[in-house]
């Protein structure tokens, strides 16, 4: 999804700005917000007041919290992506399989966002929170979704997020990243060898639904020394493309 250019209205720049910064910081008085975000503390406090008012933020001790409310918000979004809602049983199968982290993985703006988790029986933890953005350029889902977009939308990507180095393995120049997609159209799907975390390596591939429309990415990740030699290069792949590609007859034909 690309953003369009438009007049915004600065008051609804600073709400949004509050919000973030409330999230950022995990909660804070409004001297905290006023000096993580650069807005004056009274203007943090208007702003505050209000979506205290409207049950979107929580004080509790003098400290600003975001309010369950945003829970609601968030669960409402999942629940209209309908493929979202129909490979949810497929990731957690995969789960289950591998052992490993599952995610359903869509783009949004030059991002990447998880939006479904499966958790195996090994699975590790990671920052792979539901909801959670990404940089495309260091996961194998991200990856796999870039390797989908037209040359000129993946480097308008890079031109509005970058490629920040995310680990010493991450891809940080831009020729690189498109030889890197090249071989993941070639081969099918796509790996993240410790780029996006240290010590954590991943495999992907992208979903497709009706008249070959790009739904997202299916993403499987564990510790690198589990995910090596033919169990990441080629047993993992398999099953992956086992999946999707069930799923995907289900979508179009069902």
């Amino acid at each position: 999804m690309e953003r369009e250019e438009e007049s915004t209205i600065k008051s609804d720049e600073t709400l949004f700005a509050v919000v973030e910064g409330i999230r950022e910081i995990d909660g804070g008085r409004i001297t905290d917000i006023a000096d993580h975000t650069g807005i004056s503390k009274s203007t943090v406090y208007r702003h505050a007041k209000t979506l205290e008012k409207h049950e979107f933020v929580v004080e509790r001790d003098g400290e600003y919290h975001l309010g369950m409310r945003f829970l609601d918000f968030g669960g409402y979004v999942r629940r209209q992506n309908e493929a979202a809602k129909q490979i949810r049983p497929r990731i957690e199968r995969l789960a289950d399989e591998t052992g490993e982290l599952t995610a359903f993985v869509v783009e949004e703006y030059g991002l990447g966002v998880f939006v479904y988790r499966g958790i195996g029986s090994n699975a590790v933890g990671t920052d792979a929170r539901i909801g959670k953005r990404f940089h495309l350029h260091a996961l194998a889902a991200g990856k796999a979704i870039l390797a989908e977009l037209p040359r000129e939308r993946v480097d308008g990507i890079v031109d509005e997020h970058g490629l920040p180095e995310l680990t010493a393995g991450t891809i940080t120049d831009r020729e690189r990243l498109h030889d890197e997609l090249d071989a993941v159209r070639d081969r099918g799907y796509a790996f993240d060898r410790q780029e996006h975390i240290k010590g954590l390596n991943a495999v992907a591939t992208t979903v497709h639904g009706p008249d070959d429309e790009l739904l997202g990415a299916v993403n499987v990740a564990g510790p690198s020394h589990r995910m090596k030699g033919d169990w990441f290069e080629e047993e993992i792949p398999e099953l992956l493309l086992g999946v999707v590609n069930e799923f995907e007859l289900d979508i179009t034909y069902a």
